[in-house]
């Protein structure tokens, strides 16, 4: 995490407009959630991060900067009691977006070289975690709020043209997918979905030789939401605003 974010959340002087809306950013311990929760908090949010367990996270530093602006919890994504706890504790709580970022990878294997626990585990992180989240929580989201999800550009099945990160891709192709269903089960509802393809982000997951900074995708994320505040629908678009295709 580039801490030119970090930084910009604790400055005084840091833009405070919309103090009273709310975003949930769940998996806000590091890299692109942290910055995406220090971001909205820069913008004048109240920002309710999620963490797994209990040890201190970069996310936790920003409590005291943050003006009682910054609330943590605890959620482990894969635990479908885990985020009814959380739907149970955030009860009194109106979101005006949630925002799920999640994904791991297990390194470059062609799919037939994959381990049934392997694919399991990643499956179950990036795909059905996620949805698990979004089912849950959506009753806290505001009738015109928003619902985001990270995903990538490597879940799209249209771009794919060199294979490889077979399961990866699989599984974001996946995600991709039930979100799709989401929106159809839920014709006509005034929340917006975005699947939020953040670029090519130096992060664990990107790697050392990626284009991006987290510096430099995350208040693009951010304003991409924001352009889409209000419309409803299901959408797929990077950290430009720029459609991505299916």
């Amino acid at each position: 995490m580039n801490d030119a974010l970090v930084n910009d959340a604790r400055r005084s002087d840091a833009p405070r407009r919309d103090t009273r809306r709310t975003a949930l950013v769940v998996g806000a311990s590091r890299t692109l959630g942290l910055g995406i929760a220090a971001e909205y908090l820069r913008r004048g949010w109240d920002v309710i991060g999620t963490v797994r367990g209990d040890r201190p996270t970069a996310l936790h530093a920003l409590l005291d900067s943050s003006g009682g602006r910054l609330t943590v919890e605890s959620l482990e994504m894969t635990d479908p009691a885990a985020i009814a706890a959380l739907r149970d504790r955030l009860a009194g709580h109106t979101l005006d977006l949630l925002f799920v970022n999640a994904a791991i990878t297990r390194g470059d294997l062609p799919i037939g070289e994959v381990p049934t626990e392997m694919f399991t585990e990643v499956m179950l992180t990036n795909a059905l975690g996620p949805l698990r989240v979004v089912e849950t929580l959506r009753p806290l989201v505001t009738p015109t709020g928003t619902i985001g999800v990270m995903s990538s550009d490597q879940g799209s099945i249209s771009l794919n043209t060199e294979g490889g990160q077979d399961l990866y891709r699989a599984s974001k192709s996946a995600l991709n997918q039930l979100m799709r269903c989401q929106a159809a089960r839920h014709a006509g509802d005034g929340r917006t979905l975005l699947l939020l393809d953040p670029g090519w982000v130096r992060t664990g997951l990107g790697g050392p030789d990626a284009e991006l900074s987290v510096a430099e995708s995350v208040p693009g994320v951010v304003d991409t939401v924001e352009r889409h505040h209000g419309a409803g629908g299901l959408h797929f678009v990077d950290h430009l605003g720029r459609v991505v295709p299916w």
